[in-house]
């Protein structure tokens, strides 16, 4: 019998003890994994949402808040701000690039962000398959979204109101997707990318100016009809003495500056001074009220209402500096002179993780006690079992085992409960991770559960030294056993 099976048939016979040891081990490494793979799974993602964003220009409250919503889509917006205002800063020499986002609903928890095609060079983007979005209702997924809901260019999709995936779904307004990207290993592989304009159309934002002229017809036709019976009594008597000038009359516009001298002249003979009152006043509303539609009216381009029509809201700005010197010269400027506010990724990350280093820091020490207590519990367990088992040990010299032999016995033994406790905490990290990353938003995927963090085999070989370490004196008091005294006594 090998000193392996010998370590088994030891860990078999007290697994009360074997047990406990062995699931605070693996608590104590799965919390370590879990906060190692986390962290720098964190860290890459913050490196690669913002590399290319200088400043997010947005509405006031918050600085954190608005780069956690608008950089890495895991928090609400502050709210919403005047495209005109925010154009105006692209006209600022230290502003390299300005892309305007604009975010409002999801499709199954991936946020549908609305947005110009300068995103794509921003973050770097490429497509895989596909095109870009070229009018209203056409979409380029990520790649993450595309997988995991095994999406294809002509599929439709209908996005469901807000942030929230279990919100109203706009069946009215189905998406067409027109596009796939490659994997970027940022925050937009769970994203799904549009213009602005469907952004508007789906919520009706654009049918404001159509809804306006319908308006204006109505008190057209309204106005007609008021007017109509005023005037019937000089129509009447125009029509018995004056039938050309009926035919000359203008009947959609009511014209009345066209109306002859001799008109008039009746007007005063025929209508009664309430009528004529009455006609007078409708004539005075028609005038202020009515706005008739003229064929060389200028129509604007859909351009000129984005910039000029106060009423067209984004969500943010993400700006990209022209010089290092616009970092002291624009976010002030913002603050200062306009109702927005502009806050930096790079101070706002670094706020984030000063926040978080307490909670990351506390948690490591509690991990690394847990492991410490693991291995106290390995070393009563190896001592206590050391009174149970003197008289094998001592057969086992009788028979020719060495001191030797015997010390290893029990530094495997160790090392074995310990091994197996650290195996299973790295599966208990990465299963916990996994449980975690199924709770969140799927566009805050940033927690890549399976991934092989670089360094869990020194958290393995830490668990591996403890429980060596706790072996080391009940090793010793093997190394010591007395045949003689030990079986006299016997």
């Amino acid at each position: 019998m090998n000193i392996f099976q010998l370590v088994w048939k030891n860990i078999t016979q007290q697994w009360g003890s074997t047990l406990l040891s062995i699931i605070l081990t693996a608590f104590g490494v799965a919390i370590l994994v879990s906060i190692y793979i986390t962290s720098d799974t964190f860290e890459k993602q913050l490196d690669n949402n913002s590399k290319q964003v200088d400043l997010v220009v947005g509405a006031k409250g918050s600085p954190l808040q608005l780069i956690l919503s608008t950089l890495y889509h895991i928090d609400n917006p502050t709210g919403n701000i005047k495209l005109a205002e925010a154009e105006k800063l692209k006209e600022n020499p230290f502003i390299e690039t300005a892309v305007p986002i604009s975010l409002g609903d999801n499709f199954k928890g991936h946020r549908i962000i609305g947005t110009d095609t300068s995103y794509m060079g921003l973050y770097e983007l490429s497509l895989a398959e596909g095109k870009l979005w070229a009018k209203s209702f056409e979409i380029v997924l990520g790649s993450e979204t595309a997988r995991k809901h095994q999406l294809k260019l002509g599929d439709q999709i209908h996005s469901a109101h807000g942030l929230a995936e279990n919100a109203h779904v706009h069946d009215e307004h189905p998406f067409t997707v027109v596009g796939i990207l490659k994997p970027s290993g940022s925050v937009v592989d769970n994203l799904i990318l549009c213009d602005l304009q469907s952004v508007w159309d789906v919520h009706g934002i654009n049918h404001d100016d159509h809804d306006h002229e319908h308006d204006h017809e109505g008190h057209d036709h309204a106005d007609h009809q008021h007017e109509e019976p005023a005037n019937s009594a000089v129509a009447s008597s125009e029509a018995h003495e004056h039938d050309h000038d009926h035919e000359g009359h203008d009947h959609e516009g009511h014209d009345h500056e066209g109306h002859n001298h001799d008109a008039h002249e009746h007007e005063h003979a025929a209508v009664s001074p309430a009528d004529a009152k009455q006609a007078a006043n409708s004539e005075q509303t028609d005038s202020i009220v009515s706005e008739r539609p003229r064929d060389n009216i200028f129509v604007k381009s859909i351009a000129e209402d984005v910039v000029q029509d106060h009423s067209l809201e984004i969500t943010a700005l993400l700006v990209k500096y022209s010089s290092p010197a616009a970092i002291g010269v624009v976010p002030k400027m913002i603050n200062q002179s306009t109702s927005m506010q502009a806050a930096s990724p790079a101070l706002e990350t670094a706020r984030l993780f000063s926040l978080l280093g307490v909670g990351i820091d506390s948690l490591e020490i509690l991990a690394y006690v847990i492991m410490i207590i693991a291995g106290l519990s390995v070393f009563i367990s190896l001592y206590n079992a050391l009174k149970d088992r003197k008289y094998d040990l001592a057969i086992m010299r009788a028979l020719g085992a060495s001191k030797v032999k015997l010390f290893a016995l029990l530094l495997v033994e160790g090392l074995v409960i310990t091994t197996i406790g650290g195996l299973l905490g790295l599966l208990f990290g990465h299963l916990g991770l996994y449980f975690i990353s199924t709770q969140t938003s799927q566009s805050a995927d940033i927690i890549q559960a399976f991934s092989i963090y670089s360094k869990e085999w020194l958290i393995l070989l830490t668990a591996c030294l403890i429980g060596v370490i706790a072996s080391v004196i009940p090793a010793i008091k093997a190394y010591h056993t007395t045949i003689s005294t030990i079986l006299g006594n016997k």
